[in-house]
């Protein structure tokens, strides 16, 4: 039986009623839908309305983003170098107004989150301080279908450090006949591998399947065979709850750029667990960015660590990047992380249900059923068919994205997608399927 709550009264897929009414009663007795008002929605050449599922690609703009870029441009011009200190929010400290909105989204600690670089950029700074190879202890493990840039990063790393990049890489691999990763398969390679295995890189929502991980149970296995751990959480901030800190991870990564709005190619957050803040022997790349505030400009001293997560910046902050993360960060810590997951709880099994409708002989959803073990994001499995369905799902005004070989991602992200734009998208494919029968 599938609940979509475990902390209210359980709401099961049976509740859900079909029809456009249904859908449009959700939305008016849905807390959040204010906030679908307050983001830039694409609109088509004759001003309609996309039904925007893309979330998970790029996430829509908040209209509030465009003031908060335009303080730093007047700033910048109206004060030119003294803005670092003296812009309504100066310039030099700038990271520090995200970290508190920051750790609350993702469950960690101010001093465990900062923002800064691009995601894989990151990736390679944690690898550099907790991927430790000895002869005995080199292998890393990944999801045998992780996103590509993880596989090339941690291959990479095998290469600079002398290793052979295929003979060094584990991979966690679904079974037979299946797409989803299997806990006890993880065990079973950790009981084999665990004392070749130096580090366990995941991605912690796999972005073909959708599927989310338990990053404490992973963590706990990991750490129990000596390995360091940690996730890659693109597809998760701003989407689950990720409780990195109690998860007891080492360190995490993400881009702000999907669920969290803050434009394409925004900057990447990181998160490195609290036990590792003071530990200054921790080997790293560094640069002024990560030298002690107090001593920063005097030019002359020797390098002194910043504790935290802070202590892993090389460069001042891009100003206009942030601004726009900001600008989401405020509008996330107004509404809670709570509200968002139970909305998308309820929206996505709205989705699911509206889906499993058009028979399982037609498509298949392959991202897991249980609530808990997904976000947003559905994965539709095309059966019979080819990206021609995708590509007349887009010209019917439908933004979702295809990935090889045969499936459709829609996220229908709660602070600005409705039940409407569910039920709508599910009637144009139900449509488009009709017509090519």
């Amino acid at each position: 039986m599938l609940f979509l709550f475990q902390t209210e009264k359980p709401f099961k897929l049976s509740n859900y009623k079909p029809g456009l009414e249904y859908a449009k009663k959700q939305d008016a007795l849905d807390e959040l839908s204010q906030y679908r008002t307050q983001f830039h929605i694409p609109k088509d050449k004759h001003g309609n309305e996309l039904i925007y599922l893309c979330g998970n690609s790029l996430g829509l703009q908040p209209k509030s983003t465009k003031d908060y870029i335009n303080q730093e441009l007047e700033d910048w011009a109206n004060l030119g170098v003294e803005g670092h200190t003296d812009a309504k929010n100066p310039w030099l400290p700038y990271h520090e107004f995200l970290a508190e909105a920051t750790a609350k989204l993702v469950g960690a600690k101010p001093i465990e989150v900062v923002t800064m670089n691009s995601l894989t950029a990151n990736l390679h700074f944690m690898m550099a301080s907790f991927y430790k190879p000895t002869k005995e202890r080199y292998k890393i493990l990944i999801e045998s279908d992780a996103f590509p840039s993880d596989k090339y990063a941690v291959e990479s790393q095998l290469r600079h450090h002398g290793y052979d990049d295929k003979e060094g890489l584990i991979l966690w691999k679904p079974r037979e006949g299946e797409e989803l990763l299997n806990y006890e398969d993880l065990e079973a390679i950790l009981k084999t591998h665990g004392n070749e295995i130096a580090l366990i890189m995941i991605g912690g929502v796999n972005y073909y399947t959708g599927q989310f991980f338990d990053f404490k149970r992973i963590t706990d296995l990991g750490h129990s065979y000596g390995c360091k751990v940690g996730f890659d959480c693109a597809h998760g901030a701003g989407n689950v709850n990720l409780d990195l800190h109690n998860s007891g991870a080492d360190f995490a990564v993400w881009c702000t750029y999907k669920y969290m709005n803050s434009g394409p190619g925004s900057l990447s957050g990181c998160f490195v667990h609290e036990r590792h803040a003071y530990d200054k022997d921790l080997n790293r790349f560094t640069g002024w960015w990560s030298h002690n505030k107090d001593t920063r400009f005097n030019m002359r001293h020797e390098f002194d660590v910043l504790p935290g997560a802070e202590g892993w910046q090389l460069s001042n902050p891009p100003i206009l990047s942030m601004a726009a993360i900001k600008a989401s960060l405020d509008m996330f810590n107004e509404v809670g992380i709570d509200k968002i997951i139970k909305k998308s709880k309820k929206l996505t099994g709205y989705f699911e249900f509206l889906l499993k409708d058009l028979g399982e002989d037609t498509i298949r959803i392959i991202t897991p059923e249980n609530p808990d073990e997904r976000g947003c994001q559905l994965s539709i499995q095309v059966l019979k068919a080819d990206k021609s369905l995708h590509d007349k799902l887009t010209e019917a005004g439908v933004i979702s994205d295809w990935r090889e070989p045969d499936v459709i991602r829609c996220a229908p992200v709660p602070l600005y997608n409705s039940f409407e734009d569910v039920y709508l998208m599910v009637e144009k494919m139900k449509e488009i399927l009709k017509s090519s029968t």
